[in-house]
């Protein structure tokens, strides 16, 4: 490599490592933001965030980058980077390209949008109040219809929306997909409502001490390996994770005094998302490869260790015990009962409290709606009577008011169209992980019923987690299981351990 090549190339990684700086910064202030900053502090949150957020997209998008990104893709210069040095300048041209075509004012006033929209739509969550989030959601679905414009549409429009949370992913495929699922899911439910063995659920609807669910939380993140010295858990009105670095990844949960497990799986949710951030080889740090390949593959841990694992009869074998001695009297009920209870397929109004069955259903109408949205040109006002519609349709229920229903979900209120297929793309990996975890790895249940989570979490990180973007999600699935995504292996997945719990 000639000294200019050298040159350019630390020019190249000085500049990536600054822009991950600002990206630091923006992260502790949207998660202050989201976990207890003064509402009166908002709107000048907002600009803040907006002002920072112009300056890294300005570094982002900067002549001199797409010098070095152009100097560096010379033949002769790109064969002699190391594979994560070709996958970075990979990476950051795609993105160079993607950022190059949005004009930075444009990019500010949206910034500052999104972070005003999502301060009102929690507003708007806990007042009913549909009406006075409105005009912001126009505000963000107008700007991201001027971006898709920008970028210039894929085969649709939601494909190109698609495309930034799983790259590669299209209508066509996740029609087909949902389709498949829907059509084989669907007769499931049905046969398990009519099945006489539905499990007793009254005894989770009971008041629980709020600090003793966040003390059991607490301790179920630790027996997962969740490294509390680079991180925490707070509170917030919708779950999240916030990774800033391998060495600072934060999670959050939401507390239901009369529902013992919610915030318990939505700890484990959340805390599969950080044991991806956490365990990201130290050689990534300070590059934008240094989190998950793509937004499916997250939902796959948090998916894999809340579902597959923590709903699964040999974990409660282990710690219904554990929790009941936090709850002394309340939880008078076997371990199988527990379990049973805690998988009982029924339409439900809350996705992020769905049983595993019916959640890919909340996906397939969120999904149908961003398509409306971007593809059938639906309206912002027109969106809480589709939504009451499908909810319907598909499940049966229909929402008694907004809170409920179309103003359940933060994502849409800071932009993030085309996110919510991951979720179910999650599902689907997840299965597909845990087939290969199952025959790979000698005594996992046993591991799983002793209480020792750690080699589970040791062997994720050596196929995936410490990868964090160096490979594409196709290419880990593939070099993980060995073949392609299957949807199947969540039908099958299903299908076994409800035949079991429901005696179908």
């Amino acid at each position: 490599m000639t000294n200019q090549s050298t040159e350019a190339l630390q020019s190249f990684k000085d500049t990536i490592r600054k822009i991950k700086s600002y990206e630091e910064a923006l992260g502790v202030l949207y998660w202050d933001l989201r976990t207890g900053a003064p509402r009166k502090g908002m709107d000048n949150r907002s600009e803040v965030i907006g002002a920072l957020s112009a300056d890294q997209f300005k570094l982002s998008t900067s002549p001199e980058l797409g010098d070095w990104i152009s100097k560096l893709e010379e033949t002769s210069v790109y064969a002699g980077l190391t594979e994560m040095e070709q996958r970075l300048v990979a990476e950051t041209r795609k993105e160079y390209d993607r950022s190059v075509k949005i004009p930075p004012k444009l990019y500010q006033e949206y910034v500052v949008l999104a972070s005003q929209s999502e301060s009102k739509w929690e507003e708007a969550k806990e007042n009913n109040d549909y009406a006075g989030f409105q005009p912001y959601l126009e505000k963000v679905i107008s700007y991201t219809n001027q971006f898709i414009d920008l970028w210039g549409p894929k085969a649709t429009r939601y494909d190109t929306l698609l495309d930034q949370y799983e790259p590669g992913m299209t209508v066509a495929e996740l029609d087909h997909v949902f389709g498949g699922l829907r059509s084989q899911l669907v007769p499931l439910a049905a046969a398990i409502a009519q099945s006489p063995h539905q499990p007793d659920t009254a005894f989770l609807k009971q008041n629980y001490d709020k600090e003793a669910q966040k003390a059991f939380s607490l301790y179920i993140l630790e027996q997962m390996g969740y490294n509390f010295e680079a991180g925490r858990l707070d509170e917030s009105t919708h779950p999240f994770a916030t990774g800033l670095s391998p060495g600072d990844v934060r999670i959050t949960t939401r507390y239901l005094e009369n529902d013992v497990t919610s915030a318990l799986f939505g700890t484990i949710h959340e805390g599969g998302h950080a044991l991806y951030e956490q365990n990201i080889m130290e050689e990534l740090i300070g590059t934008t490869l240094c989190t998950g390949t793509s937004m499916g593959i997250h939902e796959s841990q948090s998916r894999f260790w809340e579902n597959v694992i923590g709903r699964s009869r040999p974990f409660w074998d282990r710690y219904f015990g554990e929790l009941q001695k936090r709850f002394p009297g309340q939880l008078d009920v076997s371990v199988d009962q527990f379990y049973r209870g805690n998988n009982v397929v029924q339409p439900s109004l809350i996705r992020i409290e769905a049983d595993e069955l019916t959640y890919n259903l909340h996906i397939i109408i969120r999904y149908e709606m961003e398509k409306l949205i971007f593809n059938g040109g639906a309206k912002a006002a027109d969106l809480p009577a589709i939504w009451n519609d499908k909810y319907k349709e598909y499940l049966g229920i229909t929402p008694p008011n907004d809170a409920e229903g179309v103003l359940q979900d933060v994502h849409w209120s800071g932009g993030a169209f085309g996110y919510f297929p991951s979720y179910s793309l999650g599902n689907m990996y997840a299965a597909q992980i845990a087939d290969t975890m199952e025959r790979e790895l000698d005594g996992f249940w046993s591991n799983v019923g002793n209480g020792n989570l750690l080699p589970i979490k040791e062997w994720l990180t050596e196929r995936i987690y410490k990868y964090g973007k160096l490979r594409t999600p196709s290419e880990l699935i593939q070099s993980v299981t060995g073949k392609p995504l299957d949807p199947q292996h969540l039908v099958t997945y299903l299908t076994r351990k409800y035949t079991d719990i429901y005696k179908l």
